[in-house]
């Protein structure tokens, strides 16, 4: 066993919590288990010698023989004995949940297991808006519910069965203590029978009654011998250790590989190699059917930004679930679709006020491309078909917007089925089209694409671009003005620009929009990704009132734009999408951003004097880190030695996500990282760089 841990909660107050959690802790010590105790916050403390005393961690920390600081076991602690959010405001004090989550931590990285002792049951409060259920939800650890046996026991122990499974808790099972206080009647005999039929959930045993007079007197190892004779200690040690996890993961794998294609993924190797299965998440890190934790280095794949399981996006779609589902937009108008759309228009770029529903990034761009084309149709311009890409770009794995895709390695093979654009150069700073050096260039890199407008104009709908960071092209960052020249060289020739900020908006390279930090409005923005806080798969397209209007006439001119798709608006990624608005808005996201995206920009200074990094590149928490064999000639590494995905495969072993682009290893966490798993994610990238392709 090695660093685990369970919260101890209640049907109610007084039922006994401390002493199971006491026997609990003497038993485990007296096997042998380094046990830890703790209780973060008491209520009801006592004076001695002046200083606030909870006698509860006093005993628990008796049972476990405990030589950790008080001050770790008990953070918290006041006199009156009420609720915490009661008890601590009459006092004029605050609970600080960061710090309850550092102490856990601490006694976590000191022993084996760490029995944690709540306060009162699950909907207790500790602050106003913050419950006992939210604390063992951002522990992330399993419960044990202790339950008085007697009448009324069977409703209280289900609804906190029922309150622990909205919150999403893991329930190792239920004990019954202060059996025998009363007598043996029959509810007694048939309480815990009929709640496991009812719930399902496991009886851990039932702890026979002490006189509370004397339990500080019971002695430390006749508490561990009633709970080794009273209590299933066995059941416990292997739901925590998870025993049965060797035989899942080779049931979910080989099912994985019998039945899953997976994407950007050549199968065989996947065929042969062991693969990581996720099964739940907490704020940045992930967590695999091994119980083993990673810090989720890219976001899920760019999509999470508020962290996983953020509180108010999981309780918006809870909500929209109890009402509806899915409603289609054909011909319908749905709540959270409509207050999504106003919420969007108030915060992008002025004059992008029409809001197009689809479900992807791909869709997205699909989207703008045929409004685009139609537009043009409309307005008479009948050979205005053809569009602009950048070299390097991604804008998807549709047919329309792999046309538009400067990826040769993802979209060569799809060539005949695509139709013409054309290419020109992208403003990849470190390996230069024109060889020249910035700011001296005077953006030469432009010259193709001005050429092309110049001499193709009448015939190109729009530009396509991933504003100021390419990011499937290699975390490729544009330099100062590149983006506003763009934006001039298409207002001078007429063309639309259709700004892809599926990978880039919502934050991450440090603005809501990428476009605002040359205060660009494009004519189309594409929008996914964190759109829905990375939760459910939604996307816009959204535009402005001129081209709009070209397909408004009567319903005989048959100017509809013919598009749409079966969950567009779908009511529950729309409800995750407002919630994630005001979260940004609430917090202040944007703003408290700007010291991460610092302490990041410091961290990476020392990269760049590794041997084998030609260039490491940040906008926000955008950064791409490409890995060279000659840092002199910038000589690449053979893409058949795989040494991006060799330096990732590392990462995971010292705990870490990441997911390269050949050898340019990414970084982009959800923007709800912390200093402190910053930290932990640039040591690891670090070392596994220095792992990899070692430091002359």
């Amino acid at each position: 066993m090695k660093h685990k841990a369970i919260f101890i909660t209640g049907t109610d107050t007084a039922v006994g919590k401390t002493v199971i959690c006491a026997a609990l802790a003497a038993a485990f010590k007296k096997r042998g288990i380094d046990v830890a105790v703790m209780k973060p916050i008491a209520t009801g403390a006592v004076k001695k010698k002046n200083k606030l005393v909870s006698c509860d961690a006093e005993f628990l920390r008796k049972a476990a023989h405990s030589k950790d600081e008080i001050s770790l076991i008990n953070p918290f602690c006041v006199d009156l004995p009420l609720a915490p959010a009661v008890a601590f405001k009459l006092r004029n004090r605050k609970i600080s949940i960061e710090k309850i989550k550092n102490c856990f931590q601490e006694l976590l990285s000191r022993h084996e297991l760490v029995l944690v002792e709540g306060i009162g049951g699950l909907m207790v409060p500790i602050h106003n808006d913050y419950l006992v259920g939210d604390l063992i939800k951002d522990l992330n650890i399993p419960l044990i519910v202790v339950s008085r046996n007697g009448l009324g026991t069977i409703n209280h122990t289900l609804f906190t069965l029922k309150q622990a499974e909205d919150f999403g808790l893991d329930v190792l099972g239920v004990i019954f203590n202060n059996t025998g206080k009363a007598g043996a009647d029959i509810s007694r005999k048939t309480n815990p029978k009929i709640i496991k039929e009812i719930s399902g959930a496991d009886i851990i045993g039932e702890f026979p009654y002490l006189d509370s007079v004397n339990v500080e007197k019971t002695a430390i190892y006749n508490l561990a011998k009633v709970a080794e004779k009273r209590l299933n200690l066995n059941s416990i040690i292997r739901k925590i250790k998870n025993e049965k996890t060797g035989a899942n993961y080779k049931r979910l794998a080989d099912s994985d590989k019998k039945y899953i294609w997976h994407p950007f993924t050549q199968m065989r190797d996947w065929q042969n190699d062991e693969p990581l299965i996720i099964q739940e998440a907490k704020g940045c890190y992930l967590k695999d059917v091994k119980g083993r934790q990673f810090l989720d280095g890219v976001s899920s794949l760019w999509v999470n930004i508020h962290g996983h399981q953020k509180k108010e996006v999981d309780e918006a779609i809870k909500k929209q679930l109890s009402k509806v589902a899915h409603s289609t937009l054909l011909g319908l108008a749905n709540v959270p679709s409509i207050k999504l759309a106003e919420g969007l228009a108030k915060i992008t770029p002025q004059g992008l006020n029409k809001v197009f529903y689809s479900d992807n990034g791909s869709t997205s761009v699909e989207v703008a491309l045929k409004m685009a084309f139609q537009y043009w149709q409309h307005k008479g311009k009948g050979r205005t078909t053809r569009f602009v890409y950048l070299d390097n770009s991604y804008h998807g794995d549709t047919i329309g917007s792999v046309s538009v895709g400067g990826i040769d390695l993802f979209h060569k093979v799809f060539h005949p089925l695509l139709f013409n654009s054309f290419k020109a150069d992208s403003p990849y700073c470190y390996r230069c089209p024109k060889k020249k050096v910035y700011p001296g260039c005077k953006f030469a890199c432009l010259k193709k694409l001005e050429s092309v407008l110049k001499n193709n104009h009448k015939k190109i709908a729009a530009l396509i671009i991933e504003p100021i960071a390419q990011c499937a092209g290699g975390m490729i960052v544009w330099p100062k003005g590149v983006l506003t020249k763009m934006r001039k060289l298409c207002s001078r020739y007429k063309v639309l620009l259709i700004a892809d900020e599926v990978a880039v908006g919502f934050g991450r390279t440090g603005r809501m929009f990428a476009c605002e930090h040359e205060k660009v409005i494009p004519d189309i923005i594409c929008l996914s990704k964190g759109l829905s806080a990375g939760y459910l798969p939604l996307a816009v397209t959204m535009t402005n009132d001129e081209i709009y209007s070209a397909f408004l006439a009567d319903y005989s001119a048959q100017k509809t734009f013919f598009h749409g798709h079966s969950y567009t608006g779908n009511p529950l990624a729309c409800a995750a999408g407002l919630a994630s608005l005001e979260i940004f808005r609430k917090e202040r996201i944007i703003s408290k951003l700007q010291p991460k995206i610092e302490f990041l920009r410091k961290g990476l200074l020392k990269f760049k004097k590794l041997t084998h990094i030609g260039d490491v590149r940040q906008k926000g928490l955008i950064v791409g880190i490409e890995l060279v064999k000659n840092k002199k000639t910038k000589e690449p590494y053979p893409w058949q030695e795989k040494t991006g995905v060799k330096v990732c495969l590392q990462a995971r072993k010292y705990g870490v996500i990441l997911r390269p682009l050949g050898n340019i290893i990414v970084l982009m966490p959800p923007l709800a990282i912390s200093k402190s798993e910053t930290n932990e994610l640039l040591e690891v990238v670090y070392k596994s760089i220095k792992d990899i392709c070692g430091d002359e």
